[in-house]
């Protein structure tokens, strides 16, 4: 299941590689929760969920600063702008789960939906181009 999970990223990586870099270029907040969420999302594939237990909370709080600071004018569509809710609703959630203690299964699951989340709007900023 880990090199699965492995390869799909790769596999999503080699897709968005050349329209995410100009994504990120482009809105500075989705790069910098990519730069947590990559950070805590690889470990977690491992089986290592410390780094989500310690940094969900600036997780949250950097997909809070998505909506924020403003989704640039050529990705603001309403379908980003939903799953930028969506982004910060489930960020709430994993931060919950992890004060709460849940267990690893709920944590990392709870994490899984929060990077396809992730997926989906780098996604739909692609489509932009």
């Amino acid at each position: 299941m880990k090199i699965n999970l492995f390869a799909i990223a790769l596999f999503m990586l080699a897709i968005h590689n050349v329209t995410a870099q100009s994504t990120f270029d482009k809105w500075p907040a989705i790069k910098e929760f990519h730069s947590v969420m990559s950070q805590t999302f690889h470990p977690a594939e491992e089986g290592n969920l410390q780094p989500i237990k310690t940094r969900s909370e600036e997780l949250m709080n950097k997909a809070s600063a998505l909506l924020k600071t403003g989704i640039p004018e050529e990705f603001g569509t309403a379908a980003v702008y939903a799953s930028a809710e969506k982004l910060q609703l489930k960020s709430k959630a994993l931060h919950k789960l992890v004060l709460a203690k849940g267990s690893d299964a709920e944590i990392t699951k709870s994490l899984t939906e929060l990077h396809d989340v992730f997926h989906d709007i780098v996604g739909l900023c692609s489509e932009k181009h």
